[in-house]
């Protein structure tokens, strides 16, 4: 077999994206399409008394307007991960309360986008309004009872006493802005009813499978006659899983009006109607002996929710999974405030968490005069705390070691305010990166054709992460064929179920379907190879030979805890004088498994430690305090980092494929990277400036 697995090939999708011909939700091409433009609330909380629709309804072009006292027929879902998923809970128009502002209180359907844009605005509305809760300070918290199946409060030994004993002890509360998903894909939707009981959705799905089986029950049809089709997503990080009230206003319409109906957000309904990541607030105490073991853990978090859902940022859900102690205790809050629901969002709860966490662990280092990698390594735990399992394939010491040393971190002064260059204040310092590994069930049939190429085929999603490149590798080794001669069908829920993309699962879940799926064929051709079997298949006059394969997890995740480990190194310059900081260097160390595709897996670390930048030291969004809204509203209000912002970012994988976990030893890699970034960038600050910040995004005016 050739070696392609593991080495560094060109992404299968990249020419289609920089050439334009990959096909975007918006972008299908439908005889007949009309366009749908949504009527937002403009208060935060309270009633619609009166919406008078009667002007918009008679201008040029409209063919319908819908609001709560003629909203089109939706059957309510069962709303689980099993059977269907929603974001929100309430259905769109379902009466006339306002619970956030931006809230859909509309949909006027045209012949032109630009015809339901005008009529949306005149449409006229009357509010009772009430007071809005917009602020988290004026919530009233209540317990998190669960996410992802775990609970949220867990506690081992007794923290008081872990505390009591200590030696060392460090207590600090850590703040997180909201954040936005900032996709370059707006949400956008094409509801095409063939006729009353056949129904095709154009929609960025990260799910399509999950997607077909919820559209089906908002309306009442089989599964099978719902097709979901998705080729390309232009990012999501998690707010592209499941339906949103849009796109199940824009289906719904679509079938009473019998028209191929669009439907795309603006910027600012995005911010408003399509997700974000809780403000976080934290709490954590360390305690310690003198040689640096770890006596007691306590994390105790608070993130906010909607009135129409329920989302708890699971902030403390890492905490166990990372240092051992004697008496660990973790707790979680929750607060209803009157905005849109919070998502998964890239490392959902771990992202936020390890900020924290990893942050503390920095001050202890300080605090005990312990080097904060010898830190790490000292209190490394063997097994996840919570599950009370074993790690399987774990690294995390090699990728502090390894880290350490390609960083030169043994050159560290150990004072802090002791490197200058330029006239600029020169910091270094460093974090754990961590990320559960997730996998689920797929099928993926493999196509030989008698041109001597082959056809993968899956419904799984390539949602920018490189799935399409890693399903060609993959089948590229097992069937002896050259990439080139590989293509990959993924997107449609036409196509054996491949799963979801996201929690990081979509390689550990589609690779080895795929390996056992090229098996599959090789034996259907009696071939050992895909050439043997093209040439059998040209004597027999046949067009294509197939075979279809599953895999699924068994019984591995009662004797193993599966986790991705990672540690990142950084150097910051800080101009004092203006607020003005710069990352100047960066080292990633990464343990995934076995690494399918080299290039690709370096560049998602590369894109979260982007993104992770950004959550340091520049993304936040605060909501008006007199209307509700989102204060960013685009790409220029909403910052994140550019070009000039980042450094060269170097990448190392270390480890073996963790086998226990899966017959390929994959492991995911789209979420771990973010984790720890911006502790590893406060820290550095820290070393630079002798100034602890624990409010993120750490911007110009705290480091005057």
């Amino acid at each position: 077999m050739n070696q392609v697995i593991g080495s560094g090939i060109n992404r299968k999708d990249g020419r289609a994206k920089v050439t334009g011909t990959a096909t975007y939700a918006a972008e299908h091409q439908i005889p007949g399409l009309v366009h749908g433009y949504l009527v937002t609330a403009s208060i935060a909380h309270g009633q619609i008394t009166n919406i008078d629709t009667q002007t918009a309804e008679q201008a040029s072009g409209v063919i319908a307007v819908f609001t709560h006292n003629n909203r089109p027929q939706i059957c309510k879902p069962t709303n689980n991960f099993m059977a269907s998923k929603i974001y929100e809970a309430r259905l769109p128009l379902s009466d006339n309360q306002i619970h956030y502002a931006g809230q859909i209180i509309g949909l006027v359907v045209a012949d032109t986008f630009e015809q339901a844009r005008h009529a949306a605005h005149l449409v006229k509305v009357e509010y009772a309004t009430q007071e809005p809760i917009v602020v988290a300070k004026n919530g009233t918290f209540q317990e998190a009872i669960s996410m992802f199946g775990q609970k949220m409060q867990f506690e081992k030994g007794n923290c008081a006493t872990g505390m009591t004993d200590a030696i060392a002890k460090i207590e600090a509360t850590y703040i997180t802005s909201t954040e936005m998903h900032a996709a370059m894909e707006p949400h956008a939707i094409i509801a095409h009813w063939q006729d009353a009981d056949t129904l095709t959705i154009y929609e960025p799905s990260q799910w399509v499978i999950g997607s077909q089986r919820t559209y089906a029950e908002l309306f009442g049809l089989p599964a099978e006659k719902v097709r979901i089709i998705t080729p390309f997503i232009g990012g999501a990080f998690g707010c592209k899983a499941f339906p949103w009230p849009h796109a199940i206003l824009c289906t719904a319409a679509a079938r009473q009006l019998q028209y191929p109906l669009k439907l795309v957000l603006s910027r600012r309904q995005v911010t408003a109607n399509a997700g974000h990541r809780s403000e976080t607030e934290q709490k954590i105490r360390l305690g310690a002996n003198g040689d640096g073991s770890l006596t007691a853990i306590e994390h105790t978090a608070k993130s906010c929710t909607s009135p129409v859902d329920v989302f708890a940022e699971p902030c403390t859900g890492i905490t166990s999974a990372m240092y051992a102690a004697p008496n660990l205790g973790i707790e979680q809050e929750i607060a209803v405030m009157n905005v849109g629901t919070p998502t998964f969002m890239r490392a959902p709860g771990e992202n936020p968490g390890m900020w924290a966490l990893e942050s503390a662990m920095d001050e202890l280092a300080w605090e005990l005069k312990i080097d904060p990698v010898e830190l790490r390594l000292k209190n490394e735990t063997k097994e996840h705390q919570h599950q009370c399992l074993p790690f399987s394939a774990k690294h995390f010491a090699e990728c502090l070691r390894v880290g350490a040393e390609q960083f030169g971190w043994q050159d560290r002064p150990q004072q802090v305010r002791s490197l200058t260059r330029d006239g600029k204040l020169i910091g270094w310092g460093m974090a754990a990166s961590t990320f559960p590994a997730f996998r689920g069930s797929a099928s993926v049939t493999v196509r030989l054709l008698a041109d001597s190429t082959a056809e993968i085929l899956t419904s799984g999603n390539d949602m920018g992460t490189g799935a399409y490149t890693v399903v060609a590798a993959t089948a590229a080794e097992g069937l002896g064929l050259p990439v080139e001669q590989i293509r990959v069908k993924l997107g449609d829920s036409l196509l054996p179920n491949g799963g979801m993309a996201g929690g990081s699962q979509m390689s550990a879940t589609l690779v080895p379907a795929v390996m056992a799926a090229c098996k599959e064929v090789l034996k259907t051709a009696q071939a050992t190879t895909a050439q043997e079997a093209f040439a059998a298949l040209r004597e027999s006059g046949e067009a294509t030979l197939e075979a279809t394969a599953s895999a699924a997890p068994g019984g591995e995740g009662k004797k193993w805890a599966f986790q991705s480990w990672g540690a990142h190194f950084c150097e910051v310059g800080i101009d004092e004088e203006i607020g003005r900081l710069q990352v100047t260097r960066w080292v990633s160390v990464m343990n995934i498994g076995q690494v399918i595709n080299a290039k690709t897996a370096a560049s998602q670390i590369r894109g979260a430690v982007i993104m992770g930048i950004g959550h340091a030291l520049m993304e936040e969004c605060h909501f008006d305090p007199n209307i509700g809204y989102p204060v960013v509203y685009d790409f220029a209000t909403y910052h994140f980092p550019t070009h000039a912002d980042i450094p060269r970012i170097q990448v190392t994988f270390v480890g073996e494929p963790d086998l226990n976990f899966n017959p390929a030893g994959v492991r995911g890699v789209g979420e771990i990277g973010i984790t720890g970034v911006s502790a590893a960038i406060a820290n550095a600050i820290y070393h630079a400036t002798g100034k602890r910040i624990r409010d993120l995004p750490i911007t110009p005016d705290k480091l005057l």
